[in-house]
């Protein structure tokens, strides 16, 4: 049994301050990965503070036509949600895509947002890793490298980012609300999340004691086709090998908008910027779509044993696009 004091909170603001003054504490929402790393060792809190109870599990319209939804939003209701459904098909196909029926019932969008890697050797705390144990070199780099990263990544860590949920929230351009010690402040999901680089124990630009309150969605792009496809070795129960969330806007076969991102290859959520500069202004063939997955992944450095993320990344993507343009009004 590991000891821990258990703090229920009464608001956002108490949650923070408790976070605050305890800097082994951590915040509890549905408890779908932080337990599951208690049970392994891999962290040890010695104070945890349930914001489970708190009042952030609701889905607002907002004023411009855009989503509020609130960090405790269960996974399973914002999939079901009609206006998510309707509207951004690609997160509710995302989040249909994570974990199990039973985990999506008590996931929440904030904790989704910040789940950490299932890197095996992160995970096993008999093994060295820098993320786990910054400084303890990474098993990874030689070792089992299926699930690892092909782009991004650094000798300090090539773990890939696990979230169906934030590679839709990241080509939809949503922003993260967030409330700390010092104010709130509002991220952009493409800011949200680092690159390990020289501190990969770092996986998000929060501070300590900074909650996430909201997610907000831009308005819905008009006349876009949008979708969300995840490749894994089994239909249920995967974390993805390579995924992709991406939007189309086509006038008169010329792409006018995309905004492409990608799960399973990265330390993070990777949005496509090579790809929708290929894209933006060129017809809409499959060609233009080819030539656009070959730029992303110019950059791509796969390792011995996940070779063939590069060429798997690459089908997929012209794959996405050639559907969308195919149900894009033009």
């Amino acid at each position: 049994m590991k000891p821990f004091d258990y703090v229920r909170a009464e608001d956002a603001a108490a949650a923070v301050a408790l976070v605050a003054e305890r800097p082994d504490a951590a915040f509890l929402a549905g408890g779908t990965n932080l337990v599951d790393h208690l049970k392994l060792g891999v962290t040890e809190p010695k104070t945890l503070v349930d914001i489970g109870g708190l009042p952030l599990d609701a889905v607002d319209e907002t004023s411009d036509g855009g989503v509020r939804i609130g960090a405790g939003v269960r996974n399973s209701d914002l999939a079901a949600h009609p206006v998510i459904r309707q509207r951004y098909p690609m997160l509710s196909r995302a989040l249909l895509a994570g974990a199990s029926p039973q985990l999506r019932n008590l996931a929440t969008t904030g904790g989704n947002l910040l789940q950490r890697t299932r890197c095996v050797y992160f995970q096993d705390v008999t093994t060295p890793c820098n993320k786990r144990e910054p400084g303890t070199g990474c098993s990874a780099v030689g070792g089992y490298t299926r699930y690892h990263a092909i782009l991004g990544a650094s000798e300090q860590c090539v773990a890939t980012h696990p979230s169906d949920m934030a590679v839709a929230l990241c080509a939809l351009d949503a922003e993260v609300a967030v409330l700390g010690p010092n104010g709130s402040r509002r991220i952009p999901v493409t800011d949200f999340y680092r690159l390990p680089g020289e501190q990969p124990e770092r996986d998000t630009v929060l501070d300590h004691a900074e909650l996430i309150v909201a997610v907000e969605l831009p308005p819905p792009t008009p006349d876009a086709a949008s979708t969300y496809r995840k490749v894994r070795d089994r239909t249920s129960y995967a974390f993805a090998l390579v995924s992709v969330g991406a939007e189309l806007r086509i006038i008169e076969g010329t792409v006018a908008g995309a905004r492409v991102a990608l799960g399973g290859v990265a330390h993070r959520p990777w949005r496509a910027r090579r790809a929708e500069t290929v894209l933006v202004g060129a017809p809409a063939t499959m060609e233009t779509f080819a030539t656009a997955a070959a730029a992303e992944l110019v950059v791509a450095k796969p390792l011995v044993g996940n070779e063939f993320k590069v060429d798997m990344t690459r089908r997929t993507m012209t794959a996405v696009l050639r559907d969308l343009s195919r149900q894009t009004p033009s």
